[in-house]
């Protein structure tokens, strides 16, 4: 959905607050949702290489805990960049860890 996309600032401002606060807070629930159709996307393109969907979708969320406690908010790089690469990876790995 539209309005679940972040901006830059808004994103900025929830990335410091978990990064404070830690990943059980509820902006990471925020952030979850804001990156959810990119991860539901990604594990379709991954289904059928040997790993449940849901299991994709739990490596994905993985990924972008990783990512969110790795980036830094000062970056120049938007911050949906990095947290995608950082699920796509998870998920791989995920995918050669399962063979």
């Amino acid at each position: 959905m539209k309005e679940d996309i972040l901006t830059t600032d808004e994103g900025r401002k929830l990335l410091k607050a978990i990064q404070e606060k830690g990943t059980n807070c509820d902006e990471m629930k925020k952030l979850k949702l804001a990156m959810s159709g990119f991860t539901v996307s990604s594990a379709r393109q991954h289904m059928n290489k040997g790993l449940a969907f849901g299991d994709l979708i739990d490596a994905g969320m993985e990924g972008l805990r990783r990512a969110v406690m790795k980036y830094d908010v000062n970056s120049d790089t938007n911050f949906y960049v990095y947290g995608a690469w950082e699920i796509h990876q998870a998920m791989i790995q995920a995918i050669k860890e399962k063979k």
